[in-house]
């Protein structure tokens, strides 16, 4: 495998929901074999986001503006977005939850760097659930997510049967 790819011959995956949601990325950094840097170029068209507000527990994300306006939430803080503007976000809970929004009237267009520890819990403050990601795909079976208010509603235990004694003999 080369290790060097130009955009416009990589791979690229289209994610779309609804009214709100709409990105293309163009897949970089496991088009030349990285493991454990993911990299892509993400265009999200105007008056769209490319995914709901959320915040990473085990992964760091960074992004590099190419072109086009916007905003980024982070936390409960709103920043407006322009070419040259690096955004990081570190791992951890809602206070670092974050969304670009492609508030102008041309694409937005980032370049997106991520560390890819799986699994991966995530957390979506808007929509009050949290996901597992056990892939690195956007395959349906690549992840599952439970509504926040289901959380804690069975110990560890529950479910289970006695525990039975077993005796190794040794001969």
């Amino acid at each position: 495998m080369k290790p060097i790819i130009n955009k416009d011959s990589a791979e690229s995956t289209k994610v779309q929901d609804g009214e709100h949601f709409e990105a293309t990325m163009i897949h970089l950094a496991s088009a030349v074999g990285a493991s454990a840097i993911g990299a892509n170029i993400t265009t999200v068209p105007p008056g769209k986001a490319a995914f709901p507000l959320h915040h990473h527990y085990a992964n760091e994300e960074h992004f590099y503006v190419l072109s086009g306006t916007g905003k980024v939430r982070i936390g409960e803080d709103v920043f407006d977005i322009r070419p040259g503007d690096y955004v990081y976000n570190a791992p951890g809970g809602p206070e670092h939850a974050h969304q670009m929004i492609n508030t102008g009237q041309e694409d937005l267009v980032y370049l997106a760097i991520s560390t890819k520890q799986l699994p991966e819990v995530v957390g979506y403050p808007d929509s009050q659930k949290t996901g597992v990601r056990i892939k690195p795909t956007f395959d349906d079976d690549a992840r599952f997510l439970i509504e926040d208010s289901n959380k804690n509603t069975i110990t560890y235990w529950d479910g289970e049967g006695g525990a039975e004694v077993i005796k190794v003999v040794k001969g």
